[in-house]
């Protein structure tokens, strides 16, 4: 089974059909479809955020350094790896830009 690495100029969105809500500061999300909950915690709820509309991974990334004290390094590789979970249960939809 193969893995698609998602990349810095591909977009990525919301997968319709969950229902989310803040609690103490931390998103919360129901998969309508199968029943999961699912905790983002707030900078996982912040990068649900960004995915509102389709963005790409390099400009959430340039988003999330103006926001956050981190590295850009540090940050894309957190965000590459947050989003291929996200993927892998099929919250997210990825697109070609």
């Amino acid at each position: 089974m193969s893995i698609d690495i998602i990349t810095a100029n591909e977009l990525v969105v919301q997968s319709d059909g969950y229902l989310v809500s803040e609690m103490n500061g931390e998103k919360i999300m129901l998969s309508i479809e199968n029943g999961k909950y699912y905790n983002l915690g707030q900078l996982g709820g912040r990068v649900w955020e960004l995915m509102a509309s389709p963005v790409s991974v390099k400009d959430m990334v340039k988003q999330l350094v103006t926001e956050y004290e981190i590295e850009p390094g540090a940050c894309e590789q957190q965000v590459h790896t947050y989003l291929q979970q996200l993927k892998s249960e099929g919250l997210i939809q990825v697109r070609k830009e």
